[in-house]
């Protein structure tokens, strides 16, 4: 049997012990072992969704973790071998749980009277008009309401009336 890291270079025979050599780079052994060759290391691939969390080393193999703003698919005890982006919430929805390495973003729906544009972490009352302001646009799920003072409504009124008398 070989230490972690090494391999077997020559077995050993009735008048031999057996041999062991180091592993070469890129490669490991965990455990004691009578392997001949060492196990390639893992490669943590940027279109999986991963990315280096620790670097292989002669006696472990390399341990991946999602990208940012990613979350893990395919994890495997420290080990993540594939993630997808997280969630991104639609308008009409806020952020109810924010993404995490190993979780994905968790959206809801905004109430009446309220909105988000999909990023914010709570739904926002939709504005009131002030005394002197009217409607202009009122608001949805996905907007807030919009205000004009009653003057430039009326101003912008009598100019459509005047164009459609012409």
């Amino acid at each position: 049997m070989c230490n972690p890291g090494y391999h077997v270079y020559r077995h050993c025979t009735e008048y031999t012990s057996t041999t062991c050599a180091p592993c070469p780079q890129s490669s490991y052994t965990e455990a004691h072992n009578g392997l001949e060759s060492c196990r390639t290391c893992a490669v943590c691939d940027s279109s999986a969704g991963v990315r280096v969390k620790k670097n292989c080393t002669n006696i472990s193999d390399t341990l991946c973790e999602p990208l940012e703003g990613h979350y893990c698919t395919d994890p495997i005890k420290d080990d993540c071998q594939g993630a997808v982006k997280h969630t991104k919430c639609k308008p009409g929805q806020y952020i109810k749980l924010p993404g995490s390495a190993s979780s994905d973003t968790v959206c809801s729906d905004c109430s009446s009277d309220t909105y988000s544009d999909g990023s914010f972490t709570s739904c926002i009352p939709h504005t009131q008009c002030r005394p002197g302001y009217d409607v202009v646009r009122p608001g949805s799920s996905a907007s807030d309401t919009e205000c004009q003072t009653i003057s430039t409504v009326l101003k912008k009124y009598k100019a459509t009336i005047l164009f459609l008398q012409v």
